[in-house]
């Protein structure tokens, strides 16, 4: 990977482990690495970010609300349809956006993720956050 890659992989990866109870996993291989938010049980965890090198570029797919996600394409150039992805509900982002506006699709990806987890689950990820913050 070029060296513009490598450091925008470690802000990216960083942004992803920030979230409360965020781990790695490479499901797909080493090439791949998807973020994870996990519950009471790390099994029944949930995808909220994929990061890849797509035909040369990196790309970081997030999940979105449909109602934005048209909106955020046309008014970002470097964010298309999720590749491999529910077009629907999964963007993908590429290299170009300020730091500001891929925390705030980081963290709507992720809290997407988590309101669409069972209560208990929920209920568990909001207090380890609360733990996290001190």
């Amino acid at each position: 990977m070029n060296p513009q890659f490598d450091e925008m992989e470690r802000s990216w990866r960083s942004l992803c482990l920030q979230m409360p109870l965020a781990f790695e996993d490479h499901p797909f291989g080493p090439d791949s690495t998807v973020y994870k938010v996990a519950g009471r049980n790390r099994e029944d965890a949930k995808m909220f970010a994929l990061l890849m090198v797509l035909h040369g570029e990196l790309v970081l797919n997030l999940k979105c609300e449909p109602a934005l996600a048209d909106q955020q394409r046309s008014t970002y150039s470097q964010i298309t349809p999720g590749y491999h992805m529910n077009k629907k509900h999964w963007n993908s982002i590429r290299v170009g956006l300020d730091e500001q506006t891929m925390r705030e699709l980081v963290e709507d990806s992720y809290d997407l993720v988590v309101d669409g987890m069972p209560k208990r689950d929920k209920e568990y990820i909001r207090l380890q956050a609360v733990i996290q913050q001190g």
